[in-house]
């Protein structure tokens, strides 16, 4: 039998957008930092021209933005404007959910389920980092398996921000909660249920909604 291809390599520039993401959404660059290249290079070990593409796109995204005489900043996090966002995203994330139940090969409806029991298990154990990473390697393989790339491209800023507000605020939210709903929405998918994905979907909205209500009202 021949040999199965070799995976294709990740993108520098696409593993310094990796990194930096993480840095921002747990605040080891928090909200009004400045961007310091020479310093962010030496942090990560990266080349400063995979550095500076990422940057671009995070530009782009919001997630960095532009200041007169100040440079590049790290964005800040917007309780007011938090929940309209999270209103846009429940659209692109109900035809997300759709999209992916209807089109999802055998292979990727098995990964969506086990990254939403990684992600049950834990919240479980209250281990934040699996959780987190988890979650994105749902979102990874969910936006791959709804063939929807304008929706994707609309949706990642959002999801990023809402990552990085639950981050910041995560002593005031349901870590199994969250949790539930995304194993609602997962089973959804891995049966190829476009109804039952929208609903999960919904679900997760309500939480991160909720979530974000109780956030600002304290």
């Amino acid at each position: 039998p021949s040999a199965k291809p070799a995976a294709p390599k990740q993108r520098a520039a696409d593993i310094a957008y990796n990194i930096l993401e993480n840095m921002i959404v747990t605040l080891q660059l928090k909200p009004g930092t400045p961007i310091v290249e020479a310093a962010l290079v030496e942090a990560t070990g990266l080349g400063r021209t995979p550095l500076r593409e990422a940057l671009m796109r995070m530009s782009t995204n919001g997630l960095i933005v532009q200041l007169p005489r100040r440079g590049l900043i790290v964005s800040d996090i917007e309780l007011a404007e938090h929940l309209t966002l999270i209103e846009t995203r429940r659209v692109l994330e109900r035809l997300i959910a759709a999209s992916a139940a209807r089109r999802a090969t055998p292979l990727q409806r098995k990964d969506i389920l086990t990254y939403a029991k990684k992600m049950v298990a834990a919240a479980k154990k209250n281990d934040l980092k699996a959780y987190m990473q988890a979650d994105q390697a749902l979102d990874y393989v969910s936006h791959e398996a709804c063939r929807n790339p304008s929706a994707v491209a609309a949706v990642i800023p959002q999801v990023i921000k809402c990552r990085r507000f639950w981050y910041a605020f995560r002593h005031e939210g349901d870590i199994e909660a969250g949790a539930k709903c995304h194993m609602m929405l997962a089973t959804a998918i891995a049966n190829g249920d476009p109804d039952a994905a929208i609903s999960g979907a919904e679900a997760l909205m309500d939480y991160l909604d909720s979530f974000a209500r109780k956030v600002i009202d304290n």
